[in-house]
């Protein structure tokens, strides 16, 4: 009886690198990296070598020096005096703020038009297809110059704010609406209001572990429990409980109109608001397309299979539809907040400290250093494009369809 096995393995050579085809793509992969490698290192040398001979060189020290200039939109404290890159952490904590609030008001807007476009209501779909089409067909840079004009010409001055002849009020005696910006209350933090804001934060996980707890729990045996109401109890309740428990340690600081300007409060500027506005309707058009299409690409049949179970239309659209749909909306969905962080750069034409304000234009400008402050920025580009990119894969990987 004979006896069948496997062929002794032949031995390791040299050739085999470009030979075997176990081995030939890992060769190639390793040649085409060592030139590029070798081309990075060429032109880093020839770079070098060309700021020598035209007597530069690479010297980040500028960044100790003296800002010298001052910012009005700021986070964190700052003065003329403080070194530039200190102004460079305002100018990225500005960017990181618009980008944020873009983002979030974007995705709102979008996902209200794109479930909207598709709506029985006539009116209704054509009104969201009029934005859809206005919005995204003209430059970001347009509606940042229109929203930015609305704010400076339109809006009146602190003065008509001003005693019996005042032809402006205050909104709810809490926001004002100016040409310099809108004022509006700042919070005090008193003893024991961390314990609140605490409290706040876990209502927030704890309403998101409810509805999760809900949906697992109807999908598993087909039992719905309210989602609503039980929501919002969870969300304000115990801070409000807290709030008073703790002797309401959380006031607000109302803005006043003392002399020609507005004192106390928050103010927002008129820079940021046309900057983040112009982004969240801009963006936010692009976004309802793809909700649109991500809600098209799931099966019509899924929907009447939904309504043949007694679900209503809003249950079919949270439960069924959305996120099905979200496999679909999730990938470009990146690409959009990509462009809403990038696009934010355009802040500086309205006169909005951001990133590249600051790094990219006064500093560039008074210390003479280009390519520092070119690399600089664009180092922080690509590091906050990696990072969100990053960030959105891992809940795209989350919902993606799982094969067996």
């Amino acid at each position: 009886m004979t006896i069948m096995t496997d062929p002794p393995r032949e031995s390791f050579r040299l050739g085999m690198l470009l030979s075997d085809t176990r081995y030939r793509s890992l060769t190639l992969q390793a040649i085409a990296f060592i030139l590029l490698a070798l081309s990075i290192g060429y032109l880093a040398n020839n770079l070098v070598r060309n700021l020598t001979a035209l007597g530069l060189n690479i010297d980040f020290s500028f960044l100790g020096t003296p800002a010298g200039y001052d910012i009005n939109q700021r986070l964190i404290e700052y003065t003329s005096q403080s070194s530039n890159l200190r102004a460079a952490f305002v100018g990225i904590l500005n960017t990181l703020l618009v980008a944020f609030l873009a983002c979030v008001t974007a995705t709102i807007f979008g996902v209200l038009a794109g479930v909207l476009r598709l709506s029985n209501n006539w009116l209704v779909r054509k009104l969201m297809s009029i934005y859809v089409e206005i919005f995204r067909n003209i430059p970001v840079l347009i509606w940042i110059i229109i929203i930015f004009t609305i704010m400076t010409a339109v809006l009146p001055g602190p003065r008509a704010f001003r005693g019996d002849n005042a032809t402006s009020s205050m909104l709810f005696d809490a926001f004002a609406f100016t040409n310099r910006g809108v004022y509006i209350p700042a919070p005090i933090w008193g003893p024991g209001s961390m314990v609140v804001v605490a409290t706040f934060i876990a209502s927030i996980v704890a309403m998101f572990a409810y509805r999760r707890y809900a949906t697992n729990l109807l999908y598993a045996t087909g039992r719905l429990l309210p989602m609503f109401w039980p929501s919002v109890a969870i969300f304000f309740l115990p801070a409000i409980l807290m709030f008073f428990i703790m002797g309401s340690p959380i006031g607000l600081e109302y803005p006043e109109l003392k002399g020609f300007n507005f004192a106390g409060g928050i103010k927002v500027g008129g820079p940021l608001i046309a900057i983040w506005f112009a982004l969240s309707i801009y963006t936010g058009a692009f976004i309802a397309e793809n909700v649109r299409a991500g809600i098209q690409a799931v099966s019509k049949g899924q929907t009447e299979a939904a309504g043949a179970l007694g679900l209503r239309s809003g249950r079919i659209m949270s439960l069924v539809v959305l996120p099905q749909a979200l496999r679909v909306i999730i990938p470009p969905l990146i690409s959009n907040y990509l462009n809403i962080t990038k696009n934010s750069s355009l802040a500086i034409l309205v006169g909005y400290a951001d990133v590249t304000a600051t790094l990219g234009g006064i500093t560039l400008n008074q210390t003479g250093r280009a390519i520092e402050c070119v690399v600089l920025l664009m180092l922080f580009y690509l590091v906050i494009s990696l990072t969100i990119s990053f960030v959105i894969n891992i809940y795209n990987n989350a919902i993606k369809l799982k094969e067996r």
